[in-house]
């Protein structure tokens, strides 16, 4: 079986022949045969049937042509694992049965059981390791995005009640923090132990706050978990989720090798505040699918050309894909990026 790792490749800045391109929630709701699996099975129930979290994980590599798989999981899963009764309600989210509000909360917190209570997710890593011919990227929500939903109660505009524990309670904050990185840690390297050939650590709404208070509240944590994986030789890639640009200073440092970009800052800028450090991600507006073929693939040729201008880019959306997203423009913009940044690289080989 031949491998594509162009996707590996360029998380280590490494050279390809095209930029490798893969899509946040690309196993998901714009896709009608996906649409007619959730006719019959809830997100949950997919993900604890192996063969089939499986097979729509291998959906759109197969009718897209991506260069890497992304695991068809939630990040909520890990969470049940240690105490957590919660639900995913259609069109509102995670719901949590029991939040999180006292130090007797957080206590009764235990450590997670990776292969006791998890050994589904486990099983479909195996599949996909015997059956992809692309990487296939695991992932674990990163611990302020989780504390987020198990403070509020639910998804939450303001997180008056995540900011309220983390400034007035700050020792029962790191307290949550610590237990909940450790649970990520002990989750991704269940991952990478069993096929997964990279990972990523979402924080899908660390934006909210201020680089301050990322630095003292949230940092630490972020640390402590790719500190306790650094030894996998696997990629690792931090997505600070979306509104996220004030805060790319403050990653430097972080030992990672892909940091995942929102559309709000430019890649030129977002690799000036890293340093040029890291390999980035991203950053398509992913309402730019809405838009005319035309517009679609100027959008993307800037943003191809921005990447292309240093080594270790990877095209994908500044955040994941919408239920309204049209398949055959994803799968044409799939198509153009792997064109246009093919005939780019050879131009620029054959011009030496």
């Amino acid at each position: 079986m031949s491998y594509n790792d162009s996707f590996i490749r360029a998380c280590y800045k490494q050279s390809t022949d095209h930029l490798p391109v893969w899509y946040m929630r690309q196993a998901g709701r714009y896709d009608p045969d996906y649409q007619k699996i959730k006719e019959n099975y809830t997100l949950l129930e997919i993900c604890r049937q192996p063969e089939l979290a499986a097979e729509v994980t291998m959906m759109p590599v197969r009718k897209l042509g991506v260069d890497a798989a992304i695991l068809y999981s939630d990040i909520m899963n890990p969470v049940a694992s240690i105490g957590i009764d919660f639900d995913i309600v259609k069109n509102i989210g995670p719901v949590i049965d029991n939040p999180i509000r006292s130090a007797a909360d957080i206590e009764r917190l235990r450590p997670i059981q990776v292969e006791e209570d998890l050994g589904h997710v486990l099983e479909t890593i195996r599949i996909l390791d015997r059956e992809l011919d692309v990487p296939l990227i695991t992932f674990a929500g990163a611990p302020f995005t989780i504390a987020s939903y198990l403070i509020e109660g639910r998804p939450s505009k303001s997180y008056i009640r995540t900011k309220t524990m983390m400034y007035s309670e700050p020792q029962l904050w790191h307290s949550l923090m610590r237990k909940l990185g450790d649970m990520v840690a002990t989750y991704l390297r269940k991952h990478i132990e069993n096929g997964g050939k990279a990972f990523q650590l979402f924080d899908s709404w660390v934006g909210a706050l201020s680089a301050t208070d990322f630095r003292t509240y949230v940092l630490p944590t972020i640390q402590y978990i790719f500190d306790q994986l650094q030894d996998l030789n696997v990629p690792k890639i931090y997505f600070p989720g979306v509104s996220s640009g004030e805060l790319l200073p403050e990653l430097n440092g972080l030992p990672v090798d892909v940091i995942g970009l929102d559309w709000r800052v430019s890649i030129p800028e977002a690799r000036r505040r890293l340093g040029g450090n890291y390999a980035v991600q991203g950053n398509l507006d992913p309402y730019v699918l809405t838009a005319p073929s035309s517009v679609i693939h100027e959008q993307a040729r800037r943003i191809i050309d921005e990447g292309l201008q240093e080594p270790g880019y990877i095209f994908n959306l500044g955040h994941g894909l919408f239920p309204e997203a049209s398949i055959d423009k994803l799968k044409e913009l799939t198509d153009y990026v792997h064109e246009y940044s093919a005939s780019v690289l050879k131009n620029r080989t054959t011009s030496k």
